[in-house]
């Protein structure tokens, strides 16, 4: 893509997204394949990076599971993200998620007719809409595939809990062993307790070390008569070679549980969609945070940034993909809640006593809080729309991420969905 440099010193690009998630790189990735150029600012990690391996369409309802997301998608208000974005739109744009991810080297296997259950690191199985092909998976709650299962951690590794996952395959009727493994590379780790990370063991797993583990596993599988595998998610960091030479090298299925955070398969999935927006030509300062912004007759026309201080960004589009609370796309004090680069528009209200219940497992209002968007995902400021300026992603209100299960649609299919507005304006201007 061409950049190009005015003589007042703004850098011009056709749209500038603010915040580098899942969002800001679908969306992003989706515009540069149009033709557009593109710069994402990204301050660091995004929630992406704590991902577990997942993306979540709508999985709950009234508290209980939901088996056909669509079904229930198609009944929600007007103000949820996803009625928004439209019935027509998430049908069409669903498969785009899987082939964008497929494109930066990351298979996604899951239909958006029909959810399936991924086992978590607590051994519960929880619905899903799409999930990495080498994560422990099953088509049905009550009849699991897998046979006798042998557990298999890493020694010395404690963010994986194999008696967790033993007991909760045993609900499923399924049987169990848990054994250990390791090699001299993994030793030489363990002599730091804070070097035994999904992501340090990941980047020490290579190919050599990849087929010591696996004649290791195999001994067990030999030994306890096992069908299956489980270990935990410590490896392909980078891509999925490891995984693949893995399978290759072991003589029954193994599947993968994810880990605390660091997530292993959240930092594959921002690693290498951000190297494929960077390799379509996308230009993604990493480490830099939006500082202001200037609106002139209702248009954002620039926004300059802590690190380029006086050489703004510009843009005929911008787009908020922040994210919520987590990642500091919405922020609160005792008195307040507020987007805080912008101070655009929120649709917080009431006292803070209103903002939440005390029950933690209650739902509770503040996860629908969010920066105001009409229909075309626009946002507002002092009750003015900003022509060029749309939301996407966790920093819309409207929905609750967590009692839905809806977050990573709601992230990648409002990405899709105002790419795809920005470009139709575009080529309609063209005509």
């Amino acid at each position: 893509m061409i950049k190009l440099t005015l003589n007042d010193g703004n850098m011009v690009y056709d749209t500038v997204i603010i915040g580098g998630g899942m969002s800001a790189l679908l969306c992003g990735i989706k515009l540069i394949n149009a033709g557009q150029s593109v710069a994402i600012v990204s301050t660091g990690q995004s929630a992406l990076h704590f991902n577990a391996g997942a993306l979540s369409l709508f999985n709950h309802k009234n508290g209980k599971d939901v088996a056909h997301p669509l079904e229930a998608i198609a009944k929600l208000p007007p103000e949820h993200p996803y009625s928004k974005v439209g019935m027509e739109s998430i049908i069409r744009l669903a498969p785009e998620v899987r082939k964008i991810f497929k494109d930066a080297g990351i298979t996604l296997n899951g239909s958006e007719e029909k959810n399936h259950y991924r086992l978590t690191p607590t051994g519960m199985l929880k619905p899903v809409w799409l999930s990495m092909k080498d994560y422990a998976v099953t088509e049905s709650f009550t009849d699991i595939p897998w046979g006798k299962v042998a557990i298999i951690n890493i020694k010395g590794y404690v963010d994986f809990y194999p008696e967790f996952i033993s007991a909760g395959l045993e609900l499923a009727g399924l049987k169990s062993e848990i054994r250990e493994i390791t090699s001299p590379e993994l030793d030489n780790l363990r002599k730091s307790s804070s070097e035994m990370r999904a992501t340090t063991m990941a980047r020490v797993i290579t190919s050599e070390v990849v087929e010591k583990l696996a004649a290791d596993v195999n001994k067990i599988v030999e030994e306890t008569g096992a069908d299956s595998v489980i270990m935990p998610a410590v490896i392909g960091l980078y891509d999925e070679t490891p995984v693949d030479e893995m399978q290759q090298k072991t003589v029954c299925p193994v599947r993968y549980v994810s880990t605390m955070p660091m997530s292993l398969g959240g930092m594959r999935a921002q690693l290498r969609l951000r190297h494929h927006f960077k390799r379509l030509g996308g230009t993604y300062l990493l480490g830099d945070t939006v500082a202001s912004g200037k609106i002139i007759n209702g248009r954002l026309e620039s926004v300059t940034t802590v690190n380029l201080g006086e050489m703004p960004l510009a843009g005929k589009n911008f787009i908020l993909a922040t994210g919520s609370f987590f990642s500091h796309g919405l922020e609160a004090t005792a008195s307040e809640i507020f987007e805080p680069v912008f101070r655009l528009d929120v649709n917080a209200c009431g006292p803070r006593d209103e903002w939440y219940r005390e029950n933690l497992y209650d739902s509770q209002a503040y996860m629908k809080f969010g920066v105001v968007t009409d229909s075309e995902f626009y946002v507002y400021k002092d009750g003015r729309r900003i022509e060029n300026f749309r939301a996407i992603g966790a920093v819309l209100g409207g929905h609750d991420a967590l009692k839905e299960g809806s977050g990573g649609g709601v992230a990648s299919l409002t990405a899709l969905k105002v790419a795809e507005c920005i470009i139709n304006e575009k080529e309609n201007r063209h005509e």
